[in-house]
Parts: structure tokens; sequence; C-alpha cells
């Protein structure tokens, strides 16, 4: 399987999430990113639209609701917002969209500090294996995998792209 370029993906997404906010009508969005590789598109993404804007940066590792299950990670941080959500347009930028689930935990973390006006969601790909109904409103590209197979982001800089084999599956 021949893996695309983050690169040229960035920028393609930073021209159709342009597009997407003029028709919205959105001329100050918040952007935020979810850690760890949401974060590293996010700031690609934001270095490619030349926007000086803060980024928030959500941890949501509370908000999982596998959290009992898989435990508490020791270097968990907190999510840091430097900017009130409440009436604001936001833009959720995450790394990979599989089940849903971190979206719906981010949804959940970011409605608990506001209501904002509206939420773009942006995913560098999207692997079409959806547990939850949840679409990025902006995507990078769109992956189908073997039930082997997963993918791996790397960064922050430059990001790239690995597809992992699993042996036990």
């Amino acid at each position: 399987m021949s893996l695309p370029n983050p690169a040229v993906l960035i920028t393609a997404m930073a021209r159709e999430l342009q597009a997407h906010l003029h028709t919205q009508h959105i001329d100050n969005p918040r952007f935020v990113g979810i850690h760890t590789g949401g974060v590293w598109v996010a700031n690609a993404l934001l270095k490619e639209l030349d926007c000086q804007e803060p980024l928030g940066i959500l941890n949501v590792s509370f908000y999982r609701d596998d959290f009992s299950r898989s435990g508490l990670h020791p270097q968990v941080r907190p999510s840091e917002l430097p900017f009130d959500i409440e009436d604001q347009h936001l833009v959720l930028i995450d790394d990979v969209l599989m089940s849903g689930r971190t979206i719906r935990a981010a949804l959940n973390e970011l409605f608990d500090y506001g209501r904002p006006a509206s939420v773009t969601l942006v995913c560098l790909l999207d692997l079409n294996a959806r547990e939850l109904p949840i679409r990025p409103d902006i995507v990078g590209a769109t992956l189908s995998l073997e039930q082997n197979q997963r993918v791996k982001l790397t960064g922050p800089e430059p990001l790239a792209i690995q597809l992992q084999t699993l042996d036990h599956l």
C-alpha cells in the first residue's frame, strides 16, 4: 500500500479548510488540536495557513470511554485552551479518525469548557472504521486497511505516516 505524503495532504487540507470557512461565513475560528498527533497536524496546518492564532490543546485521556479499562498514562498533561470557547467557531484537529471515540471524548471535554457556536472537524487520515456516527468536514485522505494493519503518525517535524503490520492478528 502506498501511503500519502503528509505535506501534500496538509497543503490540500489548508485550501479546503479556507474554502469551507468562507462558505460558512466564519472569519476568526479558534484552532484546537487533540494531543499528540492532532497537535502536530494543527501546527502544520496553521503554518500552511500562515495563521498566528494561538492553538488550544486537548488531552482527552480523562474523557475516553475506555479510561477505566486502560488507565491513565503516567505522562498525561492537562488540556490548554488559551481562549474562551463560548460562542466561538472551533476547528478541531486530529491525526487519525478511526472509531470516532477520541472525537466524542474531545467534544465532551470542549462542552465542559462552554458551548461553541460551531465545530469543524479536520482529520489528516480517515480509516473509515467508525463505531460512532462522526464524519470529518475536512480530511486529507481516506485509507482502507487490512485487519492486521495500523497507521502511525510520527513527528512533529517532519510529519510522516507509517504502516504497521501486526503479527498477532
